[in-house]
């Protein structure tokens, strides 16, 4: 229990214990002017009666209170989840998006990394075969020109001095 709960219960247990203590003068006739008239009746009584009934009147207006707090309550709560279903509906999709974004930048990725590489293989097989092209050429050189010396070399004489060019 809270601190005005105990409060408010001690108030009542006060005034119900005052009313049972002075009963006889609470039902003691006396006269009680209304405004317009003048009647015989118990005065407290009457006071006892109306504090009683603002009693129930503040207690009906606390629960009723009380009531539509929880219905806006739990309408909000309801407006949350909607909002927070919302929201992660919206995130999924951005997540949704931005995987289809990197997979495409993926796959331009490999896509450009693939024809990098397939020009690469070309250049370095052209180069390849330039190269066997130039060996092959040399390689002819040098047998056109060992061919050349055999056979000059064949045609002098041995035991004359070689003359080089």
């Amino acid at each position: 229990m809270n601190l005005r709960t105990i409060i408010l219960l001690l108030i009542s247990i006060v005034i119900a214990a005052l009313a049972l203590l002075n009963w006889n003068t609470l039902v003691a006739p006396t006269t009680v002017s209304l405004g317009v008239t003048e009647i015989e009746a118990p005065l407290g009584a009457i006071m006892l009666g109306l504090t009683i009934l603002l009693a129930v009147f503040f207690l009906a207006y606390v629960l009723t209170l009380h009531g539509s707090v929880l219905m806006e309550t739990r309408r909000h709560v309801k407006e949350m989840a909607a909002q927070r279903d919302l929201a992660d509906k919206a995130e999924l999709s951005r997540f949704t998006e931005l995987r289809t974004f990197l997979e495409t930048q993926q796959r331009q990725s490999d896509d450009l990394f693939n024809a990098r590489m397939d020009a690469m293989e070309a250049r370095i097989a052209a180069r390849t075969q330039e190269v066997e092209n130039v060996t092959a050429a040399y390689m002819g050189q040098l047998e056109d020109q060992l061919r050349k010396r055999s056979h000059t070399d064949s045609s002098m004489n041995i035991d004359s001095p070689v003359v080089r060019p």
